[in-house]
């Protein structure tokens, strides 16, 4: 199947009854399979057991949010409501249980129409995980303590996140129907585990990977819909329109990807209309605060701000970061144009939102959620996947340490600046490293794991197959590119579909 010779021929192998065993094709999988028993024989019976690959894959990933859970039980028995340090030198911070209180909910005050005590006059998340922190409020008994109402609110808040969690690993491994079980990336990856109780980010992250199974299905309604309103939960999956418009632009794929725009915009008006024309003030407290905030924690911003004498002004971060953004995009949109073979979306939406991480002024821990379910699409490989998330991992590490050391007062537990910085550069290098093998993989297919197994793109929907109307340079000529030293089966996605527009 890796000798396909056309995007054509592709067509067939697409719908190919048995799904990819990794345990074949990839070393680390065939080696971590050892402790269940070793890889799938190549005579193994497959289909007739109630255990198929989406529900191992569930189990595994709430067992996994269940040790996430587990590891938090410190915070919870204390350290979340005694002194400043000891949630950070046990590693289990959650802004959950803080802003409990800390936002209105405890006092009953409804976001974005109620001024709030203290500095944030407002509640300074998007509507739609205000909507989720309300909801959680509501499930959260209102008697007891206040301790024992945020710990409650922890736990119904982690409930709730559960059934995020689940959803994603359920549409990721439905995205690729022939790769079921690149989902135990997800399921497995540390960081996911270790970050998913600190934020409300898997709200977005799930009806993120919603949108992506429904466009890998040809819905692009469906697909628009669910990502206006992930974006209505976080400002990040918007950017995946970028790629797609840029592939459907190669692709003469205009209908589908105005179907998606449309339905994009009209769930987000819906869901922000409301609030917008009655709370106005409020509405607008998550972008004038991401606009004024300064230079923050896990950013390259950070440790030139900390290394300078004259720190540049958040307004000139803010500017550049900006241009540094666009000309990320302008970067990908060249990429999507000028590749032999049209990029996959999920490696085009990985590279978008990863350009976001790393130019922007802040990193929070759990923001490499946004990451892990468009990696498990993008670069299923095993071993790169594992590099990256153990860079992120003592990242997370990083973060908690220095807080604790600043926290600590003169006894300075944790992690000093310096060492902090080399976090920062982990997970910087971490991001940049699964970045580069993706571009690789786009320059070279051959080194794709996807189209290396005989798909063009199973999470493209329309695309998926579909011949080039418009390419740019290279592409559109039939010349091979590093093809030629590479050692394995040669795919041929570069020679077929150029068909107009090209220069």
């Amino acid at each position: 199947m890796c000798g396909m010779a056309s995007a054509e021929s592709t067509q067939a192998s697409v719908h190919e009854p048995d799904p990819v065993r990794p345990t074949q094709e990839d070393k680390v999988a065939a080696a971590g399979s050892e402790l269940i028993g070793g890889p799938l024989g190549r005579r193994a019976v497959l289909g007739t057991s109630w255990w198929t690959p989406v529900r191992v894959i569930a189990l595994v990933a709430i067992g996994m949010f269940a040790l996430g859970l587990v590891q938090k039980a410190p915070c919870y028995n204390g350290a979340w409501f005694v002194g400043a340090s000891s949630q950070y030198t046990h590693a289990c911070y959650s802004d959950i249980p803080h802003l409990y209180q800390g936002r209105g909910f405890a006092d009953g005050l409804v976001p974005y129409f109620d001024k709030l005590p203290g500095d944030m006059q407002y509640l300074e998340y998007p509507v739609l995980t205000g909507v989720f922190m309300q909801v959680a409020s509501w499930l959260t008994p209102g008697s007891g303590t206040i301790q024992a109402q945020e710990q409650w609110y922890w736990m119904v808040n982690a409930g709730m996140l559960m059934i995020c969690a689940s959803v994603i690993v359920v549409c990721v491994t439905r995205t690729h129907a022939r790769r079921p079980w690149d989902g135990l990336l997800i399921a497995l990856a540390p960081a996911f585990a270790l970050t998913a109780t600190i934020n409300w980010d898997l709200l977005a992250v799930a009806l993120t990977a919603a949108a992506m199974l429904m466009w890998s299905r040809g819905r692009s309604l469906a697909f628009g819909v669910l990502l206006g309103l992930a974006t209505a939960a976080k400002l990040y999956p918007f950017l995946i329109l970028g790629p797609l418009l840029v592939l459907c632009w190669r692709a003469g794929k205009w209908r589908e990807f105005g179907t998606a725009l449309g339905g994009a915009v009209v769930a987000w008006v819906v869901v922000n209309g409301p609030v917008m024309l009655f709370a106005f003030e409020g509405w607008s407290k998550f972008y004038t605060f991401s606009q004024e905030r300064g230079v923050d924690f896990g950013s390259f911003w950070l440790i030139m701000a900390q290394n300078s004498d004259d720190p540049l002004s958040t307004d000139t971060v803010n500017t550049l970061a900006t241009l540094l953004m666009l000309v990320c995009c302008a970067g990908v949109a060249v990429l999507a144009l000028t590749a032999p073979r049209r990029p996959r979306l999920a490696q085009l939406a990985f590279l978008i939102v990863a350009a976001f991480i790393l130019t922007n002024k802040v990193y929070s821990p759990q923001y490499v959620l946004w990451l892990v379910p468009l990696a498990a699409l993008a670069r299923p490989k095993w071993r790169d996947f594992l590099i990256w998330q153990a860079c992120e991992v003592a990242y997370f590490l990083g973060i908690w340490l220095y807080l604790a050391y600043t926290t600590s007062g003169d006894a300075h537990k944790g992690l000093p600046t310096d060492g902090y910085h080399w976090a920062i550069g982990l997970h910087l290098l971490g991001t940049l490293y699964l970045c580069v093998m993706i571009v690789r993989d786009i320059f070279v297919p051959e080194r794709d794991p996807v189209r290396r197994s005989g798909d063009d793109d199973p999470s493209g929907g329309v695309l998926d197959g579909a011949k080039d109307v418009f390419v740019l340079g290279p592409a559109a000529r039939p010349a091979r590119h590093a093809a030629a030293q590479f050692d394995g089966p040669q795919v041929e996605w570069g020679r077929h579909g150029a068909t107009g527009g090209s220069l």
